[in-house]
């Protein structure tokens, strides 16, 4: 039932961490009716994005934060329902009588306007005053131009803000002969070299003629102005926190990266056989993450430091195991890392089943910062595209990362039944640790892979 009374959206508290969040699509506008959690906007915060519902059914009276724009968490948003939207309106018809009278004052004082008429003056300034009207600031375009037809910049009408010269005025410059009539002036440089030859006890003259000057050093391009074949487009919030993360990490982490190779063959053979089981019995396809997530939280019982973290002066463990897996949201707009918690007590099925449910969350934009919070030990799945070897940031303050890539079958040698070594095709897969080297040692990252490997090539049963 829609509601009569005004129901103010105000920018939902997105985790304790999060103090802020970005506007980046309204779903409704102005006039349009919604129905209660019905999708009113997107959003954007330094972690996730996602959509926020509407609290109440009704018409969108009021949308008082425009997409782009960045405010605090319990800001304000839009209203539904009740008569909000009006107000809003009269405000803007006011001013009308007000611009009228300000059209008529001129009519009455025309020499009062015409006064300022030489004010196109300046544009005609010299050389000596052009670093104050801004001609010295130009494009690393124009400099270039400059310096290839030997045209000194400042002697150039700027039509640009404050008197800059932009690319059309320095080429209609050249095109105008410009570039030619300063070229006299250099000449005299090379005149008295003659009276040199008759005179030769006087050479004080050749030092008088100074050097052309040279074009101005090249400037940063000016906020917005892009050159050709650019497109520009504002950061988001999260491509903003993936930067300042990864960065951080960078800075923070002494990053190495092990890798080994894995034979998939029994793999194969068991998601083979328990592919149609999970399907038909529980919707889940038991993909190769899942058989090397289930294999990673093993195996991370016995290397408590892989899953460990760097605090101050302290080194913290865990018995337990909250595994990220690193999800690409639609287009390659971002990549979130939702947080499987205690991943150590469930099997394959609920692993597969986990990895299923926060990737669909992910790409729907369904999770909440608490979901990428947390987390212990990260895997991260490029494989997917045909990659066969990375070496990935570690997401902060956890000590690794786990990378898998392209299974692909290739010559392997193994031994026969007599024990000979012979040429086999075999499903392999290559895995990479990337560790903080100040608390994992190459040693301990090697063992660990080793392990992994054996796990996973000898892999019984289902995974129960």
């Amino acid at each position: 039932m829609a509601t009569t009374e005004a129901v103010d959206v105000v920018m939902p508290q997105m985790g304790v961490s999060v103090s802020e969040g970005t506007i980046t699509k309204w779903l409704k506008q102005v006039g349009e009716e919604i129905e209660a959690d019905e999708s009113l906007l997107e959003i954007s915060t330094d972690k996730v994005d996602t959509e926020v519902p509407s609290p109440a059914s009704g018409v969108v009276t009021q949308i008082l934060v425009q997409e782009g724009e960045t405010v605090d968490v319990g800001t304000k948003l839009a209203v539904i329902g009740g008569e909000a939207g009006a107000p809003a309106e009269a405000p803007a018809a006011e001013p009308e009588p007000a611009a009228a009278e300000e059209v008529a004052q001129p009519a009455e004082t025309p020499a009062v306007e015409q006064a300022p008429a030489p004010e196109p003056v300046p544009a005609a300034t010299t050389p000596a005053e052009a670093q104050e009207n801004g001609k010295s600031f130009v494009s690393p375009v124009v400099a270039r131009i400059a310096s290839e037809h030997g045209v000194d910049v400042s002697s150039v009408p700027g039509t640009g803000r404050g008197g800059r010269v932009t690319k059309k005025d320095i080429l209609a410059f050249v095109e105008s002969g410009g570039a030619q009539q300063q070229q006299p002036h250099e000449q005299p440089a090379a005149a008295p070299e003659p009276a040199q030859a008759e005179a030769p006890a006087a050479p004080a003259p050749t030092k008088e003629p100074a050097p052309p000057p040279k074009p101005p050093a090249p400037a940063p391009v000016a906020a917005g102005e892009t050159l050709p074949g650019e497109t520009v487009e504002p950061i988001t919030a999260m491509r903003r926190g993936i930067a300042e993360h990864m960065r951080r990490s960078l800075d923070t982490s002494a990053h190495v990266t092990s890798a080994i190779e894995v034979d998939f063959s029994r793999i194969v053979a068991v998601r083979d056989k328990l592919k149609q089981e999970y399907q038909a019995a529980y919707g889940v396809n038991p993909t190769y993450l899942a058989f090397v997530a289930k294999a990673s939280v093993e195996t991370l019982r016995d290397y408590p430091y892989v899953n460990a973290e760097m605090r101050g002066d302290s080194i913290v463990t865990r018995s337990f195991v909250n595994l990220g897996i690193a999800v690409e949201l639609a287009e390659g707009k971002g990549l979130i890392v939702p947080v499987i918690r205690n991943a150590e007590g469930l099997n394959l099925l609920g692993l597969a089943r986990a990895i299923a449910e926060i990737a669909a969350k992910a790409r729907n934009k369904q999770l909440v910062p608490d979901d990428v919070q947390g987390g212990t030990f990260t895997i991260t799945n490029p494989g997917g595209y045909g990659t066969f070897h990375g070496t990935p940031v570690i997401s902060q303050p956890q000590s690794a990362i786990l990378g898998t890539y392209a299974l692909v079958k290739r010559p392997w040698v193994v031994e026969d039944e007599l024990g000979q070594d012979v040429i086999a095709i075999r499903p392999l897969m290559n895995i990479t640790l990337t560790y903080d080297h100040r608390l994992v040692d190459g040693a301990l990252a090697g063992r660990f892979l080793r392990d992994l490997r054996e796990r996973l090539e000898g892999w019984e049963g289902d995974g129960e």
